[in-house]
């Protein structure tokens, strides 16, 4: 059978096996074993569990339960209320204050958990309450948070990042730093809306200015700073070549879980072991995911469709930017009903040769590619963070989330057609800090 045909056949089946309802690795295995016995017959599965397997025999996988760990060590104290509490005395003055000190509280609690859902959680119980009390429309309020709460997979430490880096064979180093320059870019649109939105609202109450002594501003900082240390210490020893990815993760997960015991009195062994069941659970979720991502890129490969689709995309006669226009609407439509990292298992090997063909950056594409997933978690129908926004006020309908969310959802093209423009925004930071790339 021609490949390019096979191809399509696999990825019909592919979709109808994910919509099942069936877990994505087992679905991806079912697939992978499914078309290796059709068309290589039954030796082929004995490779599968060898691939299985050897592909989670990787060192720098072990960063991921680690971050892991840091994100749910913080999330299961009160550090998101006292991120929102320090940048709601700092920012209040401003009018309109309140949801940028959400949005910036979204962007630390994220740069220290790595995860969406949990960022909404922690920093959308105190801040979306708030909000509505000091009237701010409900849009607004729970709209800012679901996509504030996207940046948890750009700015780093990311776990999508990591993902990415172990399929494409990038340095994970490299990627984390391409994240920093338009995450922050991102997080400056994200205000901008936020503040023209309050100021056209008009609304008195809104506008109006908090008063917190100099006191008060400076009494929630202790509470704050370790934290942040901790952010800074782990980036330092990254990239001033103290230690791996891997090596500062555990670490950074240790000092974490001890700032938890010690400055959150999270002491009891039941609160700990909550901690650690969680985030083995979706560790061991991540990693199932990889390693049948690992047999399924096997089954795309040995059956040539990987190299058939890349030779059909090198024939074709179109600009560049026309074909990385189509793989943007490719990853958005992915984005919409399955997972980030799944999607990233699942298109980043195949999509790759396909880039850097067409003389695309890999890591300036790795930034797209995470746009487009921030993008697909406010979406529905799977759209993740509506529905933990929803959790946290079900008095405020799911259209109302997802109408407030929708400017943001627009702030996210605007990234991508800004990085488009110029994707030194990317590039810049990882070749300043670690030399530009050969």
């Amino acid at each position: 059978m021609d490949p390019l045909l096979l191809g399509a056949l696999v990825a019909v089946a592919t979709i109808l096996v994910l919509f099942s309802g069936i877990s994505v690795a087992i679905g991806l295995l079912i697939v992978s074993a499914g078309f290796l016995l059709a068309f290589d017959g039954f030796r082929s599965l004995e490779l599968m569990p060898e691939i299985l397997f050897g592909k989670l025999d990787n060192f720098a996988l072990l960063s991921i339960p680690m971050f892991i760990i840091m994100g749910a060590s913080i999330a299961s104290t009160r550090a998101g209320a006292d991120l929102y509490e320090a940048l709601e005395r700092w920012l209040t003055r401003i009018p309109g204050g309140l949801v940028v000190s959400n949005l910036g509280a979204c962007a630390l609690f994220a740069a220290m958990s790595g995860s969406s859902p949990a960022t909404c959680a922690a920093i959308g119980k105190m801040g979306i309450p708030e909000m509505r009390k000091r009237g701010y429309p409900d849009g607004v309020a729970a709209g800012s948070i679901a996509a504030g709460g996207t940046l948890g997979i750009l700015i780093p430490p990311s776990v999508t990042m990591i993902v990415y880096g172990i399929s494409t064979e990038t340095s994970i180093g490299r990627l984390f730093l391409a994240g920093v320059i338009p995450g922050l870019m991102l997080m400056g649109l994200f205000m901008a809306w936020s503040l023209y939105s309050t100021w056209r609202s008009g609304n008195a109450s809104v506008l109006s200015a908090g008063n917190y002594s100099w006191a008060e501003k400076f009494e929630i900082l202790p509470r704050v700073l370790p934290f942040m240390l901790i952010i800074l210490g782990v980036l330092y020893a990254m990239y001033g070549g103290i230690a791996t990815p891997s090596e500062t993760a555990a670490v950074g997960a240790l000092l974490c879980l001890l700032i938890a015991v010690i400055i959150y009195r999270l002491w009891s062994p039941k609160l700990l072991w909550t901690v650690l069941r969680d985030s083995t659970r979706e560790s061991v979720m991540i990693l199932f995911i990889i390693a049948a991502a690992g047999v399924f890129s096997y089954m795309l490969s040995s059956l040539f469709i990987t190299q058939a689709i890349a030779e059909w995309i090198g024939t074709l006669s179109v600009n560049r930017w026309i074909l990385m226009a189509a793989i943007n609407v490719f990853l958005l439509i992915a984005g919409f009903f399955l997972p980030p990292v799944a999607v990233i298992l699942m298109a980043a090997p195949i999509l790759l040769p396909i880039i850097t063909t067409a003389g695309f950056d890999p890591i300036w594409f790795a930034v797209v590619l995470t746009i487009n997933m921030e993008i697909g978690l406010i979406s529905p129908p799977v759209g993740l963070n509506l529905y933990v926004i929803n959790g946290i006020a079900p008095d405020i309908s799911l259209k109302t989330i997802l109408t407030g969310s929708l400017p943001f959802v627009a702030c996210m093209f605007v990234a991508i057609v800004i990085l488009c423009l110029f994707p030194e925004l990317a590039t810049w930071l990882p070749d300043v800090v670690m030399g530009e790339a050969r």
